[in-house]
């Protein structure tokens, strides 16, 4: 077998398949306390019924840096395999066993608020290498997540950039 992933995953971003979660939980106002209280957040807005209104929310609403907190999977929540995972072990299979992260790019289309169901989509988006980067040789790969709440409306998305490389394959 090549060392070269391109086309096994070329071959999975062009088919363009989606692993589809759904949230286990409904935003709520516990969670949203508990978030704000995890993340230092102050702004009443997600504290206090009384300021979301004045602010012309309908309630409190969540942080939106918390998008994707609704749909992470528990250890104990049944595995739903996926084409990411698929590209990931192709990497690893190819030699390039090593993974660091390297950005995470949220869009919000607008807060959510408490009874929002949400539902995330996620594929491979981008792919690109080989590079040689500090840690060695490796591949960039980038995930495109789509969070949608229960009427289907997009609210938000995440793109998440990994390095997956080799220490041995650097340049001296």
């Amino acid at each position: 077998m090549s060392n070269d992933p391109s086309a096994r995953i070329g071959e999975i971003i062009a088919a363009g398949r989606e692993r589809v979660s759904v949230a286990r939980d409904a935003v709520n106002r516990p969670m949203i306390h508990h978030l704000c209280e995890a993340m230092g957040e102050k702004n009443p807005i997600h504290l206090d019924p009384a300021a979301a209104r004045a602010a012309g929310h309908p309630d409190v609403v969540a942080p939106p840096s918390a998008l994707q907190v609704w749909n992470m999977i528990n250890p104990s929540d049944p595995v739903i395999e996926s084409d990411v995972d698929h590209a990931y072990g192709i990497l690893a299979e190819s030699g390039y066993p090593k993974v660091v992260a390297v950005n995470c790019d949220q869009e919000y289309d607008r807060y959510l608020v408490p009874g929002d169901l949400l539902t995330a989509t996620e594929k491979v988006e981008t792919f690109v290498g080989p590079k040689q980067t500090g840690l060695g040789e490796g591949y960039f790969i980038t995930t495109l997540t789509t969070y949608t709440d229960q009427a289907g409306e997009r609210v938000g998305t995440m793109r998440f950039r990994t390095l997956w490389y080799n220490p041995e394959k650097r340049n001296s």
